[in-house]
């Protein structure tokens, strides 16, 4: 006998779920692994030391180059964008107005979010590629003004913006993340070095 879809989401933990889309669970990569006792659920759910470390010190320079009227976070940033629908961003840019400092996710969108890779278990070419348009287009309804992915492994950057051309660059490249503030992922890690 086999279990349908639904019995089998219902075998799986809620703490490996790490974002959900429209009721539809999107789990923690390796949560397979978890289930089978092969690692344990810290193992997956925790940054490597360059996501760590480039959260960390995107989130402090673009807090320092910021005008008073915008909040920094970091971390997975919880966006509460409906009933069973969340997302969360690595790091989080919101107008001051715009923050509420609370024990839940937040119901506001911030202004500019920043991903740096992906935590979540995308088995296929297809799954990645619905897993970001999904994600992007439903940030982007909660009123998310830009995106800016950061891909570790293949040292690139797209920066996404509602009705404009997704833009490709290196990490050499200058990003702009809004008028006055900009980065440049190799100057960062060439200061560490």
């Amino acid at each position: 006998m086999t279990l349908s879809s639904s019995a089998k989401i219902q075998e799986i933990p809620s703490y490996l779920i790490y974002e959900m889309d429209d009721g539809r669970p999107i789990y923690y990569k390796g949560y397979k692994e978890v289930l089978a006792g092969t690692k344990d659920f810290e193992a997956i759910m925790a940054d490597s030391t360059l996501q760590a470390w480039l959260k960390l010190e995107l989130g402090a320079i673009i807090k320092v180059l910021l005008s008073a009227g915008y909040i920094v976070t970091g971390g997975e940033q919880g966006l509460q964008l409906g009933k069973a629908k969340w997302r969360a961003a690595d790091i989080a840019i919101f107008k001051k107005e715009n923050f509420v400092l609370s024990n839940q996710y937040s119901a506001n969108p911030p202004e500019i979010a920043i991903e740096i890779d992906t935590k979540a278990d995308l088995d296929s070419p297809g799954a990645s590629i619905d897993y970001f348009d999904r994600k992007n287009r439903q940030l982007f309804e909660f009123g998310v003004k830009k995106i800016i992915w950061i891909f570790t492994e293949v040292h690139s950057i797209k920066v996404i913006v509602p009705g404009e051309d997704v833009q490709h660059f290196e990490w050499e490249e200058d990003i702009t993340v809004m008028e006055g503030v900009q980065f440049n992922l190799q100057k960062i890690m060439d200061q560490l070095l």
